[in-house]
């Protein structure tokens, strides 16, 4: 009895050993997923990196250290209150695009990777906008990004992370600026309707003048051409003299043309305005003599 108990015993130990081994194999190997790096510490110092796949690192001496994501990533920008050049208070919010190169850096170059990002594209958010007037920053968000992708994607280089995109999601002014603005616009939008009015009462009064114009010379009144056709000259050397880059004006030989012109306009304006003889005016009738009378 004593005999058959102990290849029983060694069965038992056996199995035993065998199991050891199978979970000892089992802890060694390293299953690392698509898109992910797994860094490898031996008692507790970095050794390598794991690559996707199969990797096989002997248990109690080999560790895991840090799972790191290779693929690009994204970290929401919270609503942050900036105060700009010209002491507005705006508030904004964005995103930040990135990606890990350097698996080792990443984890042990910086204590927490997402945090760090977070605190250093805010802080410089703050700063980039910070230093633009109010209409800058809501003219020129391509440049902001631009600032700020370059700054923030410098400094995380010695983490091994490349910073791929900056975008600025929103950019909210001050409600009473806001509302200056809208103000400013419909005051534009009203004086763009009242010069359009008055070009088009211009036109018209224009075009009212043409037709009087033709309808005197229709009915025989030279006056009213020379009028109209000085007006028109006039009108051209005044535009002439208004330029700021006309220093010297020479006129023509066609110029002594309008002096009969304006004379013919004296001449129109003394046809119209001058008023007829009363009849306290008008010359008496002449008298017939004594002799005439007795004549007839």
């Amino acid at each position: 009895m004593a005999n058959m108990g102990m290849p029983r015993m060694e069965l038992i130990a056996a199995a035993f050993i065998l199991a050891l081994v199978v979970f000892y194999l089992a802890g060694s190997i390293k299953i690392v997923r698509q898109g992910y790096q797994y860094t490898i510490e031996h008692f507790g110092r970095f050794t390598s990196v794991a690559a996707p796949g199969f990797n096989f690192y002997p248990a109690f001496f080999y560790r895991v250290g840090r799972r790191v994501n290779m693929m690009e990533q994204v970290i929401d920008i919270p609503g942050q209150e900036i105060i700009t050049k010209d002491n507005a208070m705006i508030s904004t919010d964005g995103v930040v695009f990135f990606q890990v190169l350097d698996a080792a850096k990443a984890a042990y170059e910086v204590s927490d990777l997402y945090v760090a990002l977070l605190q250093l594209t805010t802080t410089n958010l703050r700063t980039v906008m910070g230093s633009m007037d109010l209409d800058e920053t809501l003219s020129k968000r391509d440049e902001i990004n631009a600032r700020l992708l370059n700054v923030v994607d410098h400094a995380t280089t010695p983490w091994g992370v490349k910073i791929t995109r900056v975008e600025i999601k929103d950019i909210r002014p001050p409600a009473d600026i806001v509302n200056a603005r809208i103000l400013e616009a419909e005051g534009r939008k009203e004086s763009a309707f009242r010069d359009s009015e008055a070009r088009e009462r211009a036109a018209q009064a224009e075009a009212t003048a043409t037709q009087l114009v033709s309808d005197a010379i229709a009915s025989g009144s030279n006056q009213s051409l020379n009028y109209f056709i000085a007006q028109k000259y006039v009108e051209a050397i005044g535009k002439f003299a208004t330029s700021p880059n006309a220093k010297t004006i020479l006129f023509p030989i066609e110029a002594t043309q309008l002096i009969g012109t304006l004379g013919g306009i004296g001449e129109l304006a003394r046809e119209v305005l001058a008023p007829g003889p009363t009849p306290a005016q008008m010359p008496a009738p002449p008298r017939k003599g004594p002799f005439e009378d007795k004549a007839g």
